[in-house]
């Protein structure tokens, strides 16, 4: 029986997350335009089975189909009225695919529209979030994961919305370069985590595992005691036909692991590119780790 999720960051022990699913929905025929979420209704077997490949891959811990989820994004597919059904439709999928000893992270992704331009109310965008949080919550998540952000106000709203669940919150940026897309360092970025009471910082996206050592150790440098997860991409992104694809293989991505873990990194998975090879390979390098110890 898995422990609280709380109780088993505080362990400090690396642990292993699970791989994209964006990428991995598309190569079980997720269509350009279609609503990746709707498929935890039309298509839930195929979204179960996604979660249930990476935890029999080595995952301590599966997300949900839900990274799109918010109210805002599901707009633009004309499912926002099913901002709720669809969120916890994903959570109870990787819930039972997770099984009684794995952990069920509810992703929650940036809303796609921008607070600063008065695209949206603050009061409209935390509306949006809570639905989709509370939908998580209700379908088993044991943690929540705002990911791929990269606006301090948008994450703000977004983390006060998660808060009301009562779940213990991950939120991670993206940055390219030193900067998020809109400007923020890893070490603001860690700060304001701080001041928010968010219980695992972090980094995904825009970088492969080589590149995400560095933002690690600023992160560290700014939070030396909170747990820090990483879901970096399987390389960076090349085009080959019209389409990006990520090269890294498993065993060139899995190689990078000790050096992630000794920048400061407890929590490791993957993002754009990686699928159940590429985590069954980090958790051969964990296990390697834990064996050196």
């Amino acid at each position: 029986m898995r422990k609280p999720f709380i109780e088993m960051i505080s362990e400090k022990r690396v642990r292993v997350s699970d791989g994209a699913w964006g990428t991995f929905l598309q190569t079980e025929g997720l269509r350009s335009g279609e609503c990746p979420e709707a498929w935890n209704i039309s298509k839930p077997e195929a979204v179960a089975a996604i979660a249930r490949r990476y935890v029999e891959a080595g995952s301590d811990m599966v997300e949900t189909n839900t990274f799109g989820g918010s109210k805002h994004k599901l707009d633009l597919f004309g499912c926002g009225d099913k901002t709720y059904e669809l969120n916890k439709a994903g959570a109870e999928l990787s819930r039972r695919a997770a099984g009684k000893e794995h952990w069920v992270l509810g992703s929650v992704g940036p809303s796609g529209v921008i607070l600063m331009m008065g695209e949206v109310s603050e009061a409209e965008l935390y509306e949006g979030f809570l639905l989709q949080v509370r939908g998580l919550a209700d379908g088993g998540a044991d943690a929540l994961c705002l990911e791929t952000f990269s606006d301090l106000d948008e994450a703000e709203v977004a983390i006060r919305a998660a808060k009301t669940t009562g779940l213990p919150l991950i939120c991670t940026f993206t940055f390219e370069n030193g900067f998020s897309m809109m400007g923020v360092t890893p070490e603001a970025y860690a700060q304001k985590m701080l001041e928010l009471g968010v219980d695992v910082l972090g980094t995904n996206c825009g970088n492969g595992l080589s590149g995400m050592a560095g933002i690690v150790e600023a992160i560290r440098q700014t939070a030396p005691d909170h747990p820090i997860l990483v879901h970096a991409n399987a390389g960076m992104p090349v085009l080959q036909g019209g389409e990006a694809v990520y090269p890294e293989s498993p065993e060139a991505m899995a190689a990078f692991v000790p050096r992630i873990v000794r920048a400061g990194a407890c929590i490791v998975g993957g993002c754009c590119g990686t699928n159940p090879e590429h985590i069954r390979a980090i958790r051969e390098q964990v296990e390697k780790l834990t064996a050196d110890e």
